[in-house]
């Protein structure tokens, strides 16, 4: 299988989320404002994840999934991090869904800053797709 991570995150914590996913799957987490994060080859699970910031997702992550297409990815994951609002995991589905991209129903969420506890829950989250 392969995998992907990508992520856009202001504060921190999403990358958080973003870096546990990639060590249990043995890639790298990259930011979708980074160079190398382009999906150029075909993906089996994309995990893909940001957060709400003034009610809408970041415009580097937004035009990052608009940029992807359902011939490159198989299907995709979404997870977030936000102190208020879990919105942002479906604005992510919805705008994947827009490119034709299969999106896996469970999402992945962790409230503020992740710690431990919740580092471990996103390790063993993401071995459900391995």
């Amino acid at each position: 299988m392969n995998y992907a991570v990508r992520y856009y995150s202001r504060s921190g914590n999403t990358k958080g989320i973003a870096d546990a996913f990639a060590k249990e799957l043995g890639v790298a987490a990259i930011s979708v404002d980074q160079r190398g994060a382009e999906i150029c080859e075909e993906t089996d699970v994309l995990f893909v994840g940001g957060a709400l910031y003034a009610y809408g997702i970041d415009e580097h992550l937004q035009s990052f999934l608009e940029g992807l297409s359902g011939e490159s990815v198989k299907k995709a994951v979404v997870f977030s991090t936000s102190w208020i609002s879990k919105h942002a995991i479906e604005l992510i589905k919805e705008c994947l869904t827009n490119q034709g991209i299969e999106v896996e129903d469970e999402s992945f969420y962790s409230r503020g800053k992740p710690g431990v506890k919740d580092l471990a829950k996103a390790a063993e989250f993401v071995k459900r797709y391995q």
